[in-house]
């Protein structure tokens, strides 16, 4: 298969990490604390959202301001997959984490003690939040809606993925193609290719590797024709999601509530790109943080995601379920 996603031996080696390491402030058994009250050690965990050998570059804006401001030192651990990431956030190895939506709610299913610390916008003054996008090639008269996905071989990113999985199984429910969200009834319906990333998603359906698939609006429409991987008008959208409720930090409880809302208030009052300018951390768009390179992050509640847990409801998909 002609994918440049392959995962790496050592991003699945990470994955594992998360759950052995005892790196943690959270779970190594340390009272370590720095003068403004926050554990001397705090680990952060993603996933890449795109195809990325260092994840930790678009975070490093971040780290900086994080460490100046609790005088902590920030362990950043690059994740090959969510699971990776919810285990350490269930053993205690994981401070905090960026989760997409889907993943947030699973991580939660399954037990994990987290509270948010903020959803990300791409803009300032923008409210949280995004699309998945049903993609097909422009030049495929085929393929012009959900329906024409039947029989045909169909990307996704992960299958814990908001907008490359789990959404776009309830619009597959809703047009008719698959019967549930279940892997079972996909792979019945479909050829499923499960590309490990948004960008890989969209690169295979551009190289005809897959006939069709999704991936997330702004990695189509902003992202990667930035940067060259797609030329404007290579793929046409043939669906869109409704609203999906932002990517979102969160934080262990097992941090304690004083030091989760400290770093509630860091996260959205000062983890954007206007103040990690001024504080000399990066300039221009290096500023733009994470991989889907966004202004910043706002506050966000729990009940944001609601939307997230009916959509599971919906397709039954068994990563819904602990």
């Amino acid at each position: 298969m002609s994918f440049r996603n392959v995962r790496t031996i050592a991003a699945a080696a990470a994955g594992l990490a998360l759950v052995a390491s005892g790196c943690s402030s959270s779970g190594s058994g340390s009272d370590a604390t720095t003068e403004q009250g926050f554990p001397a050690t705090l680990t952060l965990a993603a996933v890449p959202a795109e195809n990325s050998a260092d994840l930790k570059a678009s975070y490093d804006p971040l780290i900086q301001l994080l460490e100046k401001e609790t005088g902590a030192t920030v362990e950043f651990v690059q994740a090959s997959d969510y699971a990776g990431v919810v285990e350490g956030m269930i053993a205690d190895n994981v401070d905090l984490a960026f989760f997409g939506p889907f993943s947030y709610v699973v991580a939660m299913i399954n037990g994990a003690k987290i509270t948010p610390l903020g959803a990300v916008v791409g803009e300032k003054g923008e409210e949280p939040g995004y699309q998945s996008y049903g993609l097909a090639r422009a030049d495929d008269a085929a393929v012009n809606g959900l329906e024409d996905f039947a029989g045909k071989t169909v990307c996704f990113v992960d299958p814990s993925s908001t907008s490359g999985f789990l959404y776009p199984s309830a619009g597959l429910i809703e047009a008719g193609v698959v019967k549930s969200g279940s892997e079972a009834d996909i792979s019945a319906a479909v050829t499923p290719v499960y590309a490990g990333s948004h960008d890989a998603s969209a690169l295979a359906i551009a190289s005809g590797d897959c006939d069709a698939g999704f991936a997330f609006d702004t990695m189509v429409d902003k992202t990667m024709i930035e940067k060259g991987d797609l030329q404007p008008g290579q793929l046409k959208t043939v669906w869109k999601s409704e609203m999906i409720a932002g990517s979102v930090f969160v934080a262990n409880e097992a941090l304690g509530t004083e030091t989760v809302d400290k770093l509630k208030a860091l996260f959205t009052e000062k983890a954007n790109a206007d103040v990690l300018e001024a504080e000399g951390f990066c300039e221009g768009d290096a500023c733009l943080i994470t991989d889907e390179r966004v202004w910043g992050v706002v506050e966000a509640a729990d009940s944001d995601y609601d939307g997230v847990r009916k959509v599971c409801e919906v397709t039954g998909s068994d990563k819904c379920k602990g």
